[in-house]
């Protein structure tokens, strides 16, 4: 039986992890989402995906079972190496990927939601990076993109000390970009998700590459690569009808939002 769920409904598409008790990224959950992703990826009707979990349980990471096993560096660093190339394939993705973050959201179970481009959770949901507790430092990516995204400082404090925070302090630090009531995580997400999907393709693909692009390269190369993304966009007919239909004040017609 599939460890996720898959709903594709007006462009979008809802990945559900279903691992209970506590959605765990084991070696056959990772082999399952790259297989899902891959569909995705091919699908052109999805504009956008959502990841949440079920249950109690966004996801609580790696499977503890199959940390236990690990004995060898090779073991560990092939281990590592299968969650960050399916992590780096969600960060890399040319569609938007949002976490709707359920509930506790730890270990692996963060890092996927890092990976993500958006993060939004219900409010009194956990997050944190608990592998120093194991001995371990987090492997799939945490350890890169954490640092990122709250700055250093208080990354280290996460990882350093295993403590989780609340998603008020996520909120708060920049993990978060919303905290919702339980009850409506999942609408809120979907009209993040149908807001985007109204826009042209070309020009969310090109955000998107000059967002990720950009983090790792320095600010001058950052710029020239976005003013390169802009005057491709320029030259589109969604951009030239988007202008059109803001000077007339009227909805435009973007051949890439119809089908």
């Amino acid at each position: 039986m599939p460890h996720q769920l898959l709903t594709i409904s007006h462009h979008v598409a809802r990945i559900t992890l279903h691992n209970p008790p506590a959605n765990v990224l084991n070696l056959s959950v990772i082999k399952e989402l790259d297989l899902v992703l891959s569909e995705l990826e091919e699908d052109e009707y999805v504009r956008v995906v959502i990841m949440t979990g079920t249950g109690r349980f966004f996801c609580a990471g790696a499977d503890i079972n199959e940390l236990a096993h690990l004995h060898t560096e090779h073991g560990g660093a092939e281990f590592a190496s299968r969650g960050q190339a399916l992590l780096n394939r969600i960060e890399r993705s040319d569609k938007p990927v949002l976490a709707a973050i359920n509930g506790t959201c730890v270990g692996g179970g963060l890092e996927l939601a890092l990976a993500c481009h958006i993060r939004v959770a219900v409010a009194g949901a956990m997050l944190g990076l608990p592998e120093i507790e194991l001995g371990l430092i987090p492997g799939f990516g945490g350890t890169q993109r954490l640092p990122r995204i709250v700055g250093p400082s208080k990354a280290a404090e996460m990882i350093l000390t295993g403590k989780s925070v609340s998603a008020e302090e996520g909120l708060r630090i920049g993990l978060l970009s919303r905290v919702v009531p339980p009850q409506e995580l999942i609408t809120q997400v979907e009209a993040i998700a149908a807001s985007m999907t109204m826009h042209g393709k070309t020009a969310v693909e090109a955000a998107l590459h000059a967002i990720r692009g950009g983090i790792d390269i320095p600010l001058s190369e950052g710029l020239a690569r976005e003013a390169e993304l802009f005057g491709r966009l320029c030259a589109t007919s969604d951009k030239h009808e988007a202008a059109q239909a803001f000077l007339e004040k009227r909805q435009p017609k973007l051949a890439e939002t119809e089908a």
